[in-house]
């Protein structure tokens, strides 16, 4: 789609409870619990601000004000820093500031994820957009945005990211039903399923986190009846865009990624993170290899 313009708006639906990592969330987001010292919200503003989409729309909820401080400018802080002369800091500091253009809005009540996108409808516009949700986690090293838009731009519609799960554990997830296109790790979507038995499911290719998604979709949702647990499921609209003839791609991802709203993924998160990185790695691998071996 030659003619398209660039996208350039992510929306990041931060409006959960964060009920599953209480008590901790009892004061804190849960989207700024830190993977080693970095809040996991930080890692998805970069991931979108990567691939040029910095202008970046955050729905949050009563009591997630927190957010909003976290990308915003902190002058005492810095003016400290600065005093100290701790330029790592303070660059680490200003980088949550400088990642990109990031607004807020309120969803109001908890009515799904599909009325949380919505919820951005004017922020939106007429433009193709991106969905980040804030419990997906995935290694920068790992391209997933980048090829998605690649598709869209080619095809249009609506495009969904996929991933092999356990035949299980598809009730976990919106599942797909999909047919090749010819092109490696890009399947056509002929249909959606919230949440299916294992028994139903048409396929073991599980939706995760981000979508890129038309405009159009706005009038879909608005459409879409309360689904599965008496919420707006964006599963669903996607299905009704679907069975119209919408044109519907999932690109099947294959990399790392990390569920940072479960508690074990979380810690794996934090484990594997600190491991790679250069200023804790050497000394953080060796006491993990001495405590699995017994002796730490």
């Amino acid at each position: 789609m030659s003619d398209q313009r660039r996208p350039t708006k992510a929306v990041i639906p931060a409006a959960g409870l964060g009920t599953r990592f209480l008590p901790a969330t009892k004061a804190i987001p849960k989207e700024l619990l830190p993977v080693v010292d970095i809040p996991a919200m930080e890692y998805i503003v970069a991931e979108a601000a990567g691939v040029g989409l910095t202008d970046v729309l955050v729905i949050t909820a009563r009591g997630k004000e927190a957010i909003a401080d976290h990308f915003d400018r902190a002058p005492e802080l810095e003016a400290a820093l600065e005093k100290k002369g701790d330029a790592d800091r303070l660059a680490a500091l200003r980088r949550s500031a400088e990642l990109a253009d990031v607004h807020f809005v309120r969803q109001g009540a908890p009515r799904g994820l599909g009325h949380a996108i919505l919820c951005a409808d004017a922020f939106v516009g007429d433009e193709v957009f991106a969905v980040l949700l804030g419990d997906d986690l995935v290694d920068e090293r790992d391209p997933l945005l980048q090829p998605m838009l690649d598709v869209q731009a080619e095809h249009g519609g609506c495009v969904v990211a996929l991933m092999e799960v356990p035949r299980h554990s598809v009730s976990l997830y919106g599942c797909v039903a999909a047919e090749p296109t010819g092109t490696d790790g890009v399947v056509r979507v002929t249909d959606l399923v919230e949440k299916p038995a294992p028994e139903d499911a048409p396929s073991n290719l599980a939706i995760i986190g981000r979508y890129v998604l038309a405009p159009s979709i706005f009038d879909t949702l608005r459409q879409t009846e309360p689904g599965r647990g008496g919420e707006i499921q964006i599963t669903d609209a996607l299905r009704r865009q679907a069975m119209a003839g919408e044109p519907m791609h999932g690109v099947v991802f294959r990399g790392r990624r990390y569920d940072t709203g479960d508690k074990a993924d979380y810690l794996k998160a934090v484990v594997r993170l600190a491991c790679e990185r250069p200023d804790l790695g050497p000394e953080f691998r060796q006491w993990l290899e001495d405590f699995v071996a017994g002796r730490a």
